[in-house]
Parts: C-alpha cells; sequence; structure tokens
C-alpha cells in the first residue's frame, strides 16, 4: 500500500445511543465507498459476534479503513473506529476516540437524544473532539428533524448548521457525510521522523496469530522486526506482523503517524496488553507515556456455578477462553455448601454480565446458576 500524506487521513468514531443507527450507517459508509464487494456485504458488517448480530449492539470496538475519492479528485484515507453504545463498555469507548480526532454523533430523529449519547459526547468534547451531527431514520413517519436539532442544540450545546440528515437504510445522506467528514474534521497532528509513539487501542486473542493488538501511531513509525516496548508492564517484543483492516486482515510494511492498524507480536496472553498503554521503540525509549491510562475495574459481581457438577471443568475452560478475549472481567473459585465448586466474576456492569453468561451457555454447552 502506498503511504499516504497525513493531512489525507481522517479518524472518526462513530458515537450514539444504543439503537440509534450506529452499525447500520457505518455499513452504508463501507458499502457507498466500495470498500466490500457487493457479494460480501451483510447486514452489521462489524459486529462479527453472534450476540452482537441478534441483539443489534455493538460489545467490541471494530475498525475499519475506508479509501475514499472526494467531489474534487483528492484521496483520502478514512479510519472508522466503530463503537459500542452501551455505558458498560465505556472505557472502550474513551480508548477510541483518543485514537481520533473527530466524531459522528447519529442522533435518532423519531426519538431524540438519550442519555448514553450524552454521556459519550461530554466525552469526546473534553478531548476537542470536532463532531458531524447526524439525524438518522429520516425515512420514518415519525421523523421530526425541527424538534431533534432544536434537541441537540438545547442539551448537547452543538451547533447544528450542518447536521447532515439521512437514512442508513435507504443510503440517503451519505455522500454528505463523508464530504463533512473531510471538511469539517482535522487530520491527525504527528510527526513521522521523532521517536515512536503508539497508543494500544485494544487488543483480542486469535487462535492462530495470538494476540492482536489495534494500534494508533501518534509519532514516528511501527515497521516489522522491529523491537518495541510495552510502557505499564516495561515488557519487549518484536513485532511480526503489521497490517490494517479493510474490514479484512491486510499486511503492510509499516505504519506510520496518524495510521491506525494493527500489530501481532507473539504475546500468547491478553492481560500482557493493558488498553489504552503507550508502546516505544525499544531502543529509543520515551520518558513519559500518554495520559489517561487506567485499568478497567469490575463492579458488578456476580457467582457462576454448574447445574451439573460434572460440567466444573467445562465452566473453568469457557471462562478462561473469554478472558483471552476480555482482559476487563475477572473470575476466582469459590465453593458453596449449597452449589457446589463454582467461580466468583467481576463484570463491568449488568449487560455485561449477561453477555458473559450467554456466550458460556451458548459457545462452551454450560447450564448456569
Amino acid at each position: 500500500m502506498a503511504m499516504v500524506d497525513i493531512d489525507k487521513i481522517r479518524n472518526f468514531s462513530i458515537v450514539a445511543h444504543i439503537d440509534h443507527g450506529k452499525s447500520t450507517l457505518a455499513d452504508r459508509l463501507i458499502q457507498s465507498t466500495n470498500t466490500v464487494a457487493d457479494r460480501d456485504m451483510k447486514e452489521q458488517l462489524l459486529d462479527s459476534m453472534d450476540i452482537e448480530r441478534e441483539r443489534g449492539i455493538t460489545i467490541k470496538a471494530n475498525t475499519v479503513r475506508i479509501d475514499y475519492t472526494a467531489a474534487n479528485g483528492e484521496k483520502f484515507v478514512l479510519n472508522l473506529i466503530d463503537t459500542p453504545g452501551h455505558v458498560d463498555f465505556s472505557y472502550e469507548v474513551s480508548r477510541s476516540l483518543y485514537a481520533c480526532e473527530g466524531s459522528i454523533l447519529i442522533v435518532d430523529s423519531t426519538q431524540g437524544v438519550e442519555a448514553q449519547t450524552l454521556a459519550n459526547v461530554y466525552q469526546a468534547l473534553d478531548i476537542n473532539h470536532e463532531i458531524i451531527p447526524v439525524l438518522n431514520k429520516i425515512d420514518l413517519p415519525a421523523s421530526d428533524i425541527d424538534r431533534t436539532n432544536k434537541q441537540i442544540e438545547d442539551v448537547i450545546g452543538i451547533d447544528t448548521a450542518n447536521a447532515v440528515p439521512c437514512s442508513g437504510k435507504t443510503g440517503e445522506g451519505i455522500d454528505e457525510i463523508l464530504e463533512q467528514i473531510i471538511q469539517t474534521l482535522p487530520g491527525p497532528k504527528g510527526e513521522k521522523d521523532q521517536k515512536l509513539k503508539c497508543l494500544l487501542v485494544d487488543s483480542w486473542y486469535d487462535t492462530y496469530l495470538g494476540v492482536v493488538i489495534l494500534v494508533r501511531v501518534i509519532d514516528g513509525k511501527i515497521k516489522n522486526n522491529m523491537k518495541i516496548k510495552m510502557m505499564s508492564t516495561n515488557q519487549e517484543y518484536f513485532v511480526e506482523k503489521v497490517g490494517v483492516f479493510t474490514p479484512k486482515q491486510k499486511d503492510v510494511d509499516e505504519l506510520n503517524s496518524g495510521e491506525i492498524g494493527f500489530i501481532t507480536t507473539g504475546i500468547k496472553v491478553l492481560s500482557e496488553t493493558k488498553v489504552g498503554d503507550t508502546i516505544c521503540d525499544a531502543a529509543k525509549p520515551l520518558s513519559e507515556s500518554l495520559p489517561g491510562f487506567k485499568p478497567s475495574k469490575p463492579v458488578v459481581f456476580c457467582g457462576l456455578f454448574p447445574v451439573d457438577s460434572s460440567e466444573y471443568q467445562k465452566l473453568k475452560d469457557g471462562l478462561a477462553k473469554l478472558k483471552l478475549n476480555d482482559a476487563s472481567f475477572s473470575f476466582e473459585p469459590e465453593s458453596s455448601s449449597a452449589l457446589g465448586l463454582g467461580f466468583r466474576c467481576g463484570f463491568l456492569g449488568l449487560l455485561h454480565l449477561e453477555i458473559i453468561t450467554e456466550r458460556l451457555e451458548r459457545e462452551f454447552d454450560v447450564s448456569l446458576i
């Protein structure tokens, strides 16, 4: 892939309340720029888990790199991060926002501004994001654009003169949103000749590659066979693979400042990669890490026991496997005189608890109390 000028890159995330059409709109942006061939297109393309698709929610933040040619013929690279809308995953949202310079705020024009929209928008405003308001679902008869615009101005305090009315279902207004992204959102700031400074946005476990780390390069560049260091754990690793998501994984030689992509280093345990950590060049370490890193803390606790005590090992293996992909929940063994052996688990919230228990029952075939 050819190297991109930093002023031709736009990194943005989509902020919305649950069910305001975030994933549908992301689908339309991907489709209208021909990032994915029509035959490979499916609903909620970036939501890969069955539970995400059934419930229509995003649990894991996903990214996609879109090549876009603007109306004036210039070529741009857009990095979209589709973030979760539910309050339980707000720490993941804060990291994703940190990796971007701007946000698209989606408000359902039939329902208006809702609580979770506010929480995420204020997070985005705190880190000086440019925000593009988008009014979705204008194809529905209950849609009221004027009322929603007034609500956004009154409640959030954002000017809606350039708000884009659109419909994720019919595709109306999508081209306007793409043009707004280029004109309104600033390009990333960064020096590619400086020492490497990189934000660890997210990480997950892949059976073949080990832990895949999603990174946003702030200064410098990261390339194959380079020795890197994680600032919070002081561990050093060699980069085995560098790539971007289009949404499929695509290998590249290097990621330069301003770009978002992934690296693999042969790490096998997810707990070694802390979300929000700073990655630097092991040969030229940085004196201080990026601000805002704090480990996520569980707030809801629950005991999980197998209905049939012979399934204890199955439950233990299931929890260990889910922990590979989600470092934010914790579990420790616990025994009860009535229920036998089980685990005490900590979660980020009630929805997080519900999703983990549903995945245990579904993917590992364990009946739970």
